[in-house]
């Protein structure tokens, strides 16, 4: 089962997604930085 971490962290990397998106550069570049700063993986 998931526990809270998780689910806070999957939170967290879909509002990055979802503010990101619209910018002309990769939002995957974000994601990566966000989890890092999160340590999520």
């Amino acid at each position: 089962m998931m526990d809270l971490w998780t689910a806070a962290q999957a939170l967290i990397l879909g509002i990055v997604e979802g503010l990101t998106e619209f910018l002309p550069i990769s939002s995957t570049g974000h994601q990566i930085i966000v989890a890092d700063l999160i340590d999520f993986g």
